[in-house]
Order: structure tokens, then C-alpha cells, then sequence
């Protein structure tokens, strides 16, 4: 009897163990499961923020506004004209050409982005003769400049433009029929341009 009150007793010392160590199992569970939780929405947080950051750096790299310049002159080939027609002029030697808007085989400048631009060119001319260049936007013609040099010395005008181009628009110049214009190694003649601002 003794014996089976001493077993008794070891099942109750056995039982009130696991009773404790199930106790303790589940609240450990819990505190684990809990800080697990916590972590996760630490690591969430902080994720929202990499994510919103990644966002702003995307905005930032492609609203970057692009880069257009160039500036050409003319020839080295002395003086063009007079011609029985209107000849769109290429200016062949380029010294800047950022974005490659400008495009020595035609003469043409095309804009590759909405904005607003400053052109500008000048026109030389060697003794006496005739000077002119008219101004294209497309097809249409939106500025005529000549000048009459009457004497045997140099002539010289610069004119500027301030354009609000699309993308896609075309800028260039035309040598008009029975005038001329001269350029050489000196780069007398010159077109540039650059973008100003995107709209």
C-alpha cells in the first residue's frame, strides 16, 4: 500500500511537472509568436518606406530633364549662291551635338521633347553681294532676314529664336534664291541651339 501511495504520489509530482512545463510551453509560444509578429511589421514598415523611396528616385531619374545642344558652322567651302532656288542650308561641321537632335546629312534640327528652345545662327558675308537665310518650323516659314552688303567689306547678322517646339518639330534654315551666304575654315556662319525648359 505504501508503494502504490509513493507511486501515486510520483504520477502527481509527474502530472504537476507537466502541468507546469504546459503552462509555460503555450505562453512561451505566444511570447515567440508575438515578437515574431512584431518583427514582421517592423520589417513591413520599413519595406513601405524602400518602396516609397524607390518611387521618388524613379520620379526624380526620369522627370530628369534631357540634354539638347548643339552648335554647327557651315562649310570651309567658301561662298554658296547665288542659286535659281530656295536650298536648305546643312551646316556640316559639328562642333556640339548633346542629344543628337541635330542632323548634319539634312540640315534639320528636331526637337525630341515638348519645350521651349533658343535657336540662333549667323549669317556672314564676304564683299559685296547679297546675304539672306530664311527660317523653317516644318514646312512653314516663320522668319526671312537679308541684308544688302553694297561695299567690299564684311557683312555680318545674328538673329535669335525663342521657340515653343512638340517633339518631333523641325527647325531649319534656307538659303533663298539669288542670294548668298559665305563660310570657310574661320566658321563664319553658324546655327545652335539648346532646350531651355521641358513643357
Amino acid at each position: 500500500m505504501e508503494t502504490t501511495i509513493r507511486t501515486l504520489q510520483r504520477v502527481g509530482c509527474i502530472f504537476k511537472t507537466l502541468a507546469l512545463i504546459f503552462q509555460c510551453f503555450p505562453l512561451n509560444l505566444s511570447t515567440r509568436l508575438s515578437s515574431s509578429e512584431s518583427r514582421i511589421d517592423q520589417l513591413e514598415r520599413e519595406n513601405a518606406g524602400e518602396v516609397e523611396l524607390s518611387h521618388e528616385m524613379f520620379f526624380f531619374v526620369s522627370s530628369e530633364k534631357p540634354k539638347v545642344a548643339f552648335y554647327t558652322a557651315l562649310t570651309d567651302a567658301g561662298t554658296l549662291g547665288p542659286y535659281n532656288t530656295d536650298i536648305t542650308l546643312k551646316y556640316s561641321k559639328v562642333f556640339t551635338n548633346i542629344g543628337n537632335a541635330y542632323n548634319p546629312s539634312t540640315g534639320f534640327f528636331t526637337a525630341p521633347v515638348k519645350g521651349v528652345y533658343n535657336l540662333q545662327f549667323t549669317v556672314f558675308g564676304y564683299h559685296a553681294g547679297k546675304i539672306a537665310v530664311y527660317v523653317y518650323k516644318n514646312d512653314q516659314r516663320i522668319m526671312a532676314n537679308w541684308d544688302n552688303n553694297n561695299n567690299t567689306v564684311h557683312k555680318y547678322f545674328t538673329k535669335s529664336l525663342v521657340l515653343e517646339l512638340k517633339a518631333g518639330d523641325t527647325i531649319h534654315l534656307v538659303l533663298p534664291s539669288g542670294w548668298s551666304i559665305y563660310d570657310s575654315s574661320n566658321n563664319q556662319s553658324t546655327f545652335s541651339g539648346s532646350l531651355l525648359f521641358t513643357l
